[in-house]
């Protein structure tokens, strides 16, 4: 993934997390500590949903003996872009029409429970919600996706891979409809993550809503996942640690 951000040597990274499950442990007196996960490019890599739904695509454009089904399935989920368009672009694939029927194509499944389960933990983050969760820490899962569509499919992804999920001290927290924009949910709702305890870190893969975060939460750690992002994302604020992953070692 291609990054222009200057993201934190290994040994910062590890110094960082380090200290975010120091941060967890509940003390007699104090609000509750909470950290926050989005999902979707932060605690998970969604790039095997898309490269899943584009084998899909690229049979049933093979049942049709269409010119560019083998392009299609020859995507990497490595070199996918944040956008569609973008990728069938580094796919040479610039036909309207059928750009127009692939991303009906992908939206439809890419937006549905059905499809998560090709979701994968990012390297480290597993370990990482754990080790937070033992140090006494409330875990808010708050992602942009929405509950009609995706709140069952997500709360088994989150369990089936490893995540502390279902149990106290864990929420899963979703859009009510699929048509707010995820920025605006989070401004909206973080401030209620007060209820919860006091936010000491918070991990998301959008500048706008580290930015957000930070001004809502200006004493913890926020943390900006650097793997892919909307393009045209405000520049991150000065203090919002940039890591590419969860790992330690």
């Amino acid at each position: 993934m291609v990054t222009a951000f200057t993201r934190l040597s290994l040994v910062d990274q590890r110094n960082l997390f380090a200290r975010i499950v120091a941060r967890c442990k509940a003390t007699v007196g104090h609000p509750s500590p909470v950290v926050v996960f989005d999902l979707d490019g932060t605690l998970m890599d969604n790039r095997p949903r898309t490269l899943a739904i584009l084998q899909e695509l690229a049979l049933e454009l093979r049942e049709e003996a269409h010119a560019h089904s083998e392009a299609i399935a020859a995507a990497k989920a490595e070199s996918l872009a944040y956008l569609l368009t973008d990728t069938l672009r580094k796919l040479g694939l610039e036909h309207p029409e059928l750009a127009k029927r692939a991303e009906a194509f992908w939206k439809t499944r890419f937006f549905s429970d059905d499809y998560l389960k090709h979701d994968i933990a990012l390297d480290g983050s597993v370990d990482f919600a754990r080790a937070c969760y033992a140090a006494g820490a409330s875990l808010v899962y708050f992602t942009g996706r929405d509950f009609p569509m995706m709140g069952m499919g997500s709360f088994q992804s989150i369990r089936d891979l490893g995540f502390p999920i279902g149990v106290v001290g864990t929420e899963l927290v979703c859009k009510p409809d699929a048509s707010i924009p995820d920025e605006l949910f989070k401004r909206n709702e973080g401030p209620k993550l007060a209820r919860v305890g006091h936010v000491v870190a918070a991990f998301d893969n959008e500048p706008g809503n580290c930015n957000a975060f930070r001004e809502m939460n200006p004493e913890a750690d926020v943390v900006f996942v650097d793997t892919q992002h909307l393009p045209g994302a405000p520049p991150l604020e000065s203090k919002v640690h940039i890591v590419a992953d969860f790992r330690t070692t």
